[in-house]
């Protein structure tokens, strides 16, 4: 919705803060507020702010400032109950300056001080400056939708900013690889905790604050996601699917305020967001979806299935790989690390075709991480239960003969393929059959990947440190539970930044009605057989939406997203992995084993195995370090002529 930065100093600090330095800054994120600017300069501090204006375009300038010029807010995101919270304040006597919800934040802030979060509803990344107190307070959602990074320098100055490019443009940091954060970043997609993969820059954790007060930091959770109650809620399932509907009903209401549109995927939950946004609107309501010519990729059949169901004002975009590769330097700018998914792209583009048409966006994001939507939930309990049993009644020397078994099938085999990722070649652990199982780089294969001098630096770190950690401190009675946990906090966590970055790309806001927290809360309580039912995942969601969608879509399998990297990279667009991979400046930054690189990328060309999400992070890591290591203009990125042509029509 907006972007957000600011510097502050320690008193008496040395440095000054330059209004051209904070401009810069701010301005690196125009894209994120296209609509307006904003500047606050005091001593040793300096707030900015891009505003993409949706409710109050007028009176809702930032940074905002308290009556008695004390406070000054900068604020990304919607309060969903600020009409609520809004008139218990004018009724308390408060007399409003504007009609928008930063300035109910600012008045709760007044009153409440810190626990003025445990009142919000809504998404948001915002940042408070007492000049009386010389402090600073930073605090982000409870589920990260909004994002927020900050530097903190020895000399106690802080800078914070919703994207890191602005953090970089001020100088914050030299833009350096996080070596530290390298191996979770192989294995997961992306780090996967506070780290970022730029050294010395942080993401605020969602559901925390930070407190910056004359140079020092402390860091504070005011909000966790309890998976469990003492007593489960023993109500029959009818009833409890009956109050999720209500809830999830409620939850798309409220985001629906202003006029907007949905990204129909053809998956459930966008089509359950379709469905009750239709029910609650009078008039058509806009869809937008995106897909690829290619038909094992395209999902665009069940999408428009939806939108005729609905009568919705549909709107489609086709993707051809001329320009879903011409993209990727500029998004990777825009998402400021290594793309983790290839379905960026394609959000990006049907973002494009939905800001031709409306400012906000409602999307599905959320529900498979709090209703269990993955496969690999219910592969790594059937993997667990089936597996610790196995262990237990199977003899030693039994286990080991049918492990080389299945090891002694070929490479190319299917069957080998599916077997090695069971209990009956890896130990029934969470680690080995959930982390490491559905790793794109495991700890096998970054010790042959990574360079032998860089394996023995990392030697101590743990890929898996983060997850681990969540994993343990999980408070669900149930194994699915704490795994729900540990997905919401990581996992979920790199959708939401894709999600915010390529949609404020593209200048509009996306919101996420699984995500409302006190939906999450109820969710969290639930027990699993509402979530994971056999072999049927989200099960009180298919329940819930029975009479408003088709079989087709109640009933399909889970696409994911898919898009078609991998034959792509065996045909026309192969040259990329010569330049990217095997290239001199791929190799010269000593990262990786060069025989490995090109073992990978011959057995990715002879079709043995399916390394694409594989070779997509590598891809993605090399054109990361040209952007933004390198300096190296987006726009020169890629060779290809017809590539650059693309390009120049984006």
């Amino acid at each position: 919705m907006c972007g957000i930065c600011g510097i502050a100093l320690p008193i008496g600090s040395q440095q000054a803060i330059s209004k051209e330095l904070i401009i810069r800054m701010r301005d690196t994120m125009v894209h994120r507020g296209p609509d307006g600017a904003g500047l606050f300069m005091g001593v040793g501090v300096a707030l900015g702010h891009r505003r993409l204006s949706i409710i109050d375009l007028s009176g809702g300038a930032q940074p905002m400032s308290s009556v008695d010029g004390d406070l000054h807010i900068v604020f990304n995101g919607k309060i969903f109950n600020h009409p609520e919270l809004k008139l218990k304040l004018e009724q308390s006597g408060v007399q409003y300056r504007t009609r928008c919800d930063t300035e109910t934040i600012l008045r709760l802030y007044e009153r409440e001080r810190i626990n003025f979060v445990h009142l919000l509803r809504g998404t948001f990344a915002l940042g408070i400056w007492s000049c009386a107190k010389h402090e600073l307070i930073l605090v982000r959602d409870r589920f990260g939708v909004k994002p927020l990074y900050y530097a903190h320098k020895a000399d106690g100055a802080l800078y914070f900013a919703s994207e890191i490019k602005a953090l970089l443009e001020a100088g914050a940091v030299r833009a350096e690889l996080n070596l530290l954060s390298f191996p979770d970043f192989l294995a997961n997609h992306a780090p996967s905790g506070q780290e970022t993969m730029f050294e010395g820059i942080h993401r605020l954790p969602a559901g925390h604050m930070l407190i910056w007060r004359n140079g020092e930091t402390e860091i504070r959770q005011y909000w966790d996601l309890r998976m469990a109650d003492e007593e489960e809620d023993v109500r029959p399932d009818c009833d409890l699917c009956d109050e999720y509907l209500a809830r999830l009903t409620e939850s798309v209401r409220l985001m629906s305020d202003v006029p907007l549109g949905v990204f129909l995927s053809g998956g459930i939950d966008s089509a359950a967001i379709t469905a009750i946004t239709s029910n609650l609107m009078q008039e058509p309501i806009k869809t937008f979806s995106v897909g690829f010519a290619e038909r094992e990729a395209n999902e665009i059949g069940y999408a428009r299935l939806m939108a005729s169901r609905y009568g919705t004002d549909h709107h489609e975009v086709t993707l051809n790989p001329e320009e879903f590769f011409a993209s990727i330097p500029r998004l990777i700018w825009h998402e400021d690390e290594p793309m983790a998914y290839p379905s960026s792209v394609a959000l990006y583009f049907v973002s494009r075709l939905a800001s031709e048409q409306v400012k906000v966006v409602l999307t599905g994001e959320g529900s498979d991480e709090t209703l269990a939507g993955y496969n690999r939930y219910r592969i790594t309990l059937i993997n667990t239960q089936i597996g610790q049993v196995y262990h237990r009644v199977t003899p030693h020397f039994m286990r080991q003969l049918i492990r080389l078994a299945v090891q002694s099938l070929p490479d190319t085999s299917i069957l080998r393929k599916r077997l090695d990722r069971t209990f009956l070649t890896l130990p029934p652990t969470v680690d080995m059959l959930y982390f490491e199982n559905f790793a794109v780089f495991s700890r096998e294969w970054q010790a042959r990947l990574l360079e032998a001098t860089l394996q023995k630096r990392l030697a101590s770190v743990d890929a898996y440190d983060t997850l681990h950690q969540l994993f343990e401190e999980g408070n669900g009675r149930t194994m699915l539970d704490r795994m729900l946990y540990t997905d919401t906090k990581t996992y979920m966590q790199e959708l939401l930044m894709k999600q915010d970055r390529m949609s404020m790309a593209a200048s509009i806001e996306s919101r996420v009605p699984f995500l409302d927290h006190p939906l999450v809360e109820f969710v969290a309580r639930l027990p699993d057989r509402l979530k994971l039912r056999n072999l049927t995942t989200k099960f009180i969601l298919r329940q819930a939406m029975q009479k408003y969608l088709p079989d087709a879509i109640l009933k399909r399998k889970k696409m994911g997203f898919p898009v078609p990297v991998g034959p792509w990279l065996r045909n026309r667009f192969r040259p990329l992995l010569d330049d990217f991979i095997l290239g001199e400046r791929t190799l010269a930054r000593g990262l990786f084993n060069p025989e490995v690189l090109r073992e990978l990328v011959a057995n990715h060309d002879a079709g043995k195995g399916n390394h694409a999400e594989r070779l997509w992070s590598l891809i993605n890591l090399e054109i990361w370090h040209r952007v933004f290591i390198d300096h190296e203009p987006v726009d020169d990125i890629l060779p290809d002529r017809r590539i650059a042509f693309m390009r120049r029509t984006l």
